[in-house]
């Protein structure tokens, strides 16, 4: 190699038979050199190799195999049914929460690392307007309730923001120009999650997105340990004296962030990491499922959920396999550090998917079938390596109203409904009436929950028209 490409670089790629990634080296202007030199150092191509080398996963007996483990799978052991949320366990679990927030132990973690894509939408997601009267974005819902329940508890509540190559600048200049939503510059921190190259299925060869630059994509949300120990983020956790973090990602407005019925369950039942479900609505419903295999708590993604087994049933008709992943969370900070500071860390999967390449003349090839592996890593990978791991169910139509898509299931219609129906529930069972067909928006900040509505002056009142109580 020649053309004045840095003797280091040249030989970093030859070890690994990688030298095309420096094909266009003398069309590049230093800039671009510089871009491209840093994303090949940070490539671990040894753990490129190793990932290739599996060759598609274990052999089909093995007892290791996601489908192995689904013919395995029985319902967690752990397992607090909505059916069990009442009476002095609830009383306690909910009185736990609050005395750990109130005492400062709790910080939150939001997953905005995807851009609004499948939305037609070409921002990040968070920046999506979802309020149904006023328009606020998804953003600004969930960090006004981190923002009103810290006034509640008299605490300022740390709100750790992982963000995506995609995401990172927008999100940081949406946060500065609406004033971090009024929780302050000093309790928003941001980290971003690492990047993984694409590689060739046929030849093993990584990607150049263009002449300058791999092709990459985020290494999933399991890469969230990774960057938080790079970003020194549980050191920061540490120092605030953060002993609980709910998890939860910037798609779902109406999580109940930090709930504190959700943390004190997690600390009575002296779980390192606990995981909120909710019913599927049915077998072909994609949605992983909550399980436990060989004694182990885990989450099957619904792709390595095989037909036969998604479909079984119990004594009672209902589907086996129902607890549906609603990717909430609640993680001891010390198991979050203890994850982080494994050499071996979460699993990679590999995704056979359709990658975009520049190819070996130069033109930019758009592919119409598979033709690249992504590695990514799942957070909840976690659960089995967690001393004792709870999941709790959650009412769906409360709780877990995500937008996915641009019209039908999981939009931001259904979205939009959902939160209407949920402030109108609020107002009804403080006294108010909301005429049929009306649409109603409380902001967090007016109230988090129909038991503090109640103690506003509008609590009783009739609502004719569209109104947002903020």
């Amino acid at each position: 190699m020649s053309d004045g490409i840095p003797q280091e670089l040249a030989a970093r790629l030859r070890n690994y038979q990688q030298q095309h990634l420096a094909h266009w080296w003398p069309d590049l202007d230093d800039t671009a050199r510089q871009q491209l030199s840093r994303q090949i150092a940070e490539v671990d191509f040894e753990l490129i190799e190793r990932l290739m080398a599996r060759d598609g996963g274990h052999s089909p007996d093995d007892a290791d195999t996601p489908a192995a483990k689904a013919h395995r799978a029985t319902q967690p052991e752990y397992l607090i049914r909505l059916d069990d949320q009442c009476g002095s366990e609830f009383e306690q679990a909910t009185a736990a929460g609050n005395d750990a927030i109130d005492s400062g132990k709790v910080g939150a973690i939001l997953v905005a690392g995807g851009q609004g894509t499948r939305l037609g939408f070409d921002q990040p997601k968070g920046m999506f307007p979802i309020g149904p009267i006023s328009g606020n974005t998804l953003f600004q819902l969930l960090a006004e309730q981190v923002l009103a329940r810290g006034r509640r508890s008299s605490v300022a509540i740390p709100y750790y923001i992982m963000t995506s190559d995609a995401t990172h600048r927008d999100t940081v200049a949406f946060f500065e120009q609406h004033d971090y939503f009024g929780l302050g510059p000093e309790n928003v921190r941001f980290f971003q999650q690492g990047t993984m190259p694409a590689v060739d299925a046929e030849s093993g060869k990584l990607l150049l997105a263009d002449k300058g630059r791999l092709s990459t994509s985020p290494d999933g949300h399991g890469g969230m340990l990774a960057a938080l120990a790079k970003s020194a983020m549980l050191e920061d956790m540490r120092e605030r004296g953060i002993e609980y973090l709910y998890y939860h990602q910037v798609d779902n407005p109406t999580a109940i962030v930090c709930d504190p019925t959700f943390i004190g369950y997690h600390i009575l039942k002296q779980s390192e990491m606990s995981t909120k479900v909710v019913a599927k609505r049915s077998a072909e419903e994609k949605m992983g499922v909550a399980v436990s295999v060989d004694g182990k708590t885990q989450i099957i993604e619904y792709s390595d959920l095989p037909t036969e087994v998604a479909e079984l049933t119990d004594a009672d008709g209902g589907l086996l396999h129902w607890a549906g992943s609603t990717a909430i969370h609640v993680f001891d900070r010390d198991f979050l550090q203890r994850l982080a500071d494994d050499a071996t860390g979460l699993p990679f999967h590999l995704a056979n998917k359709q990658v975009p390449y520049l190819s070996e003349d130069g033109q930019s090839v758009t592919p119409d079938s598979p033709n690249a592996f992504k590695f990514e890593r799942f957070i909840f990978d976690s659960l089995p390596l967690a001393s004792r791991a709870m999941v709790y169910e959650a009412s769906r139509e409360r709780e877990f109203n995500p937008v996915k898509n641009s019209s039908g299931n999981d939009s931001p219609e259904t979205a939009q409904k959902a939160l209407i129906s949920i402030f109108r529930k609020w107002i009804e069972s403080a006294g108010g009436k909301v005429d049929e067909g009306v649409a109603v928006e409380i902001s967090p900040l007016y109230a988090l929950d129909a038991d503090e509505l109640s103690a506003k002056p509008a609590h009783q009142a009739s609502f004719h028209e569209p109104v947002y109580l903020h």
